[in-house]
């Protein structure tokens, strides 16, 4: 195979992995570790993601538990946090930052389907681009015979339509999970 298809494979990959680390921050009504993936907190002028300071913990799947390995960094996080508008509350104490995760309303889940689905739509826009630059190569590629570019081209095509079934796949299981909660 051509390595202008292993290449164009490799990006697919990484654009599936980066949409699921997307649907990962849509919460679902249930606390989960991964809604805080997006946030970071300023720490010593570094912009650093809150799970490689603090220890998070669900407790029964209502509430999230920040425990900051220094205490000194509570406030921080604890302002972090509600800057991120993730619809969250944080709440101070001594040494640990509690957030209560209400139940969702129906219009929230919808809002939240929504946001899915644009997350789906511009994963799909990056595979096509993928598969448009690994045409043109093979395109533009002189040495390659006319029957091995379009053989190419077509293998190139199937591995797009494959990742786009998988994009749609994820975001229909996240739009279920989000609407049956």
């Amino acid at each position: 195979m051509a390595e202008f298809l292993e290449t164009a494979e490799l990006e697919m990959e990484e654009t599936i992995e980066n949409f699921e680390n997307n649907l990962k921050t849509i919460r679902t009504g249930r606390a989960s570790a991964g809604m805080l993936d997006r946030v970071r907190v300023d720490y010593y002028g570094e912009l650093t993601p809150i799970n490689q300071m603090a220890k998070i913990s669900v407790v029964e799947g209502t509430q999230l538990v920040i425990k900051p390995y220094d205490r000194t960094t509570v406030k921080d996080i604890n302002h972090a946090i509600s800057a991120a508008n993730l619809g969250l509350i944080p709440q101070a104490e001594a040494d640990c930052i509690r957030i209560n995760v209400p139940p969702l309303t129906t219009e929230r889940r919808k809002q939240l389907a929504k946001e899915a689905k644009k997350y789906a739509d511009e994963a799909k826009v990056n595979l096509r681009n993928i598969r448009r630059n690994a045409n043109d190569k093979i395109k533009k590629d002189k040495e390659i015979s006319e029957d091995t570019s379009k053989e190419w081209l077509d293998e190139c095509q199937k591995l797009t339509d494959k990742f786009v079934k998988k994009v749609d796949t994820l975001a229909a299981a996240k739009e279920k999970d989000l609407l049956e909660g």
